[in-house]
């Protein structure tokens, strides 16, 4: 591929084989590539319209293909030609790396039973960085307002503090890009970067685990920020003492500050949340059909409030009344995107590679050092516990390997599993990492 139009013809290629014609025609292939860097690709579809049903339903979709296409992690940002024609760029504000989203403040959180603490906390560290509670652990399942609690915390302190310099990035684009500090000789920018910030948030910690010199950085930054009195804030899937192959150390400075629990909401906090989220697109939802929306989804807010965007979108469209009828397709469709993708043998090995400390291209060739092998074998186990792909399948992934290298692979990880606690560790965590960056 010779150019940024090469890369997203690809990435169309892969999305049409996961999608009907019609939706195909309809959703992606009218939309262009605007600009790319090492981690956003930013494209434009034709209406406001367009590109809210292109973000909630083909977003992951397009992310996948992208990491496909790429080899590493890409965000996407997709723009619309009617908000860009208008819209003038903000002038950069002064030693700013995040911007808060006036979306996810305090005053949109809901909160309930089962995250009152969670908010009371983040409130706290909104109000005193660095003084409450540092670093601030949030833990928790996917789409209960953890990142929302960061967005309105970082809001608040921006507010109270415009000069800071506030830093927000997942576990994962961490690692991702101390490998590409490391390969590019800029490790010095990459620690000045994070160094200097004011305030450093960090979703989805649990992917920094098993990875020795993302951890080895990581401890050093953290510690450099908290000797500064700078406020860190964590997130994760789970909590410290349940990310196996976290250090010791890390572990250790995790739970200095405070760690919260964050719950599912309880049903009259759901209920909250859909009033609160129609009333903010000036929507009025019928009490019974709000509550049959509550009594379906129980485990998870983003649900809640995309379902209650259908039901607005839908109410602009046609103008007909909101029923439970129309609330139950609206559900049915919520949980069609939220099915997660089938997890790909490149995913696997990315992941693999970045806990062993090489390349997926190290992985799938013909180098035999003790790291890479060891690796290799992983990986080759991963795909057959995740995937339940055959042995012929798996050589053929990786290089063309025989049936019987395969087999010895999967024999030596088997063993390793019963008889070293710490490999057995970094093979759940691998696992765990890859469903949820799946889910």
């Amino acid at each position: 591929m010779h150019s940024f139009s090469d890369v997203f013809e690809r990435v169309k290629e892969v999305c049409r084989g996961e999608m009907s014609e019609v939706a195909y025609n309809l959703w992606i292939d009218k939309l262009e590539l605007t600009d790319m860097d090492s981690s956003t690709a930013r494209l434009i579809c034709s209406t406001e319209f367009m590109r809210e049903i292109i973000n909630e339903k083909y977003n992951a979709l397009l992310t996948a293909a992208f990491e496909q296409t790429m080899g590493f992690p890409v965000k996407v940002e997709i723009l619309s030609q009617e908000t860009a024609a208008v819209r003038q760029p903000p002038a950069p504000p002064k030693k700013t790396e995040f911007i808060p989203e006036k979306e996810y403040s305090f005053e949109t959180f809901v909160v309930g039973s089962g995250n009152s603490l969670a908010h009371a906390a983040a409130w706290a560290v909104a109000n005193n960085p660095a003084k409450s509670y540092n670093p601030l652990f949030l833990h928790g399942g996917s789409g209960l307002g953890k990142t929302h609690l960061i967005y309105a915390i970082c809001g608040r302190i921006r507010q109270n503090h415009p000069d800071y310099k506030l830093l927000y990035v997942k576990g994962e684009e961490f690692a991702n890009e101390l490998i590409l500090a490391i390969r590019n000789g800029t490790t010095a920018e990459f620690k000045e970067k994070y160094r200097q910030a004011d305030l450093l948030a960090v979703d989805d910690i649990q992917f920094i685990a098993g990875k020795e010199s993302t951890q080895e950085e990581f401890f050093h930054t953290f510690n450099s920020l908290y000797e500064c009195g700078k406020q860190i804030i964590l997130t994760s899937d789970r909590p410290p003492k349940e990310i196996k192959t976290l250090e010791d150390r890390l572990r250790t400075r995790f739970e200095w500050g405070l760690l919260v629990d964050v719950q599912p909401p309880d049903f009259e906090t759901r209920m909250a949340i859909i009033s609160r989220k129609a009333d903010s697109l000036g929507l009025k939802i019928p009490e019974d059909v709000a509550a049959f929306i509550a009594g379906k989804l129980k485990d998870n807010v983003r649900q809640l409030e995309g379902v209650v965007k259908r039901l607005e979108a839908h109410a602009n469209l046609t103008g007909a009344p909101i029923t439970i009828l129309l609330a139950e397709n609206a559900i049915q469709d919520i949980m069609t995107e939220h099915t997660p993708l089938p997890v790909t043998v490149d995913r696997i090995i990315d992941e693999v590679a970045r806990t062993y400390g090489v390349t997926a291209e190290d992985i799938r060739g013909q180098r035999r050092s003790g790291q890479i092998s060891t690796a290799r074998q992983v990986a080759m186990y991963v795909v057959r516990e995740i995937t339940g792909m055959t042995q012929l399948k798996i050589g053929q992934e990786f290089g063309g390997r025989d049936h019987a290298t395969v087999v010895y692979a999967l024999q030596q990880v088997g063993k390793a599993i019963k008889t070293d606690p710490r490999k057995k560790e970094t093979i759940e965590d691998i696992i765990k990492n890859i469903r949820n960056l799946n889910g």
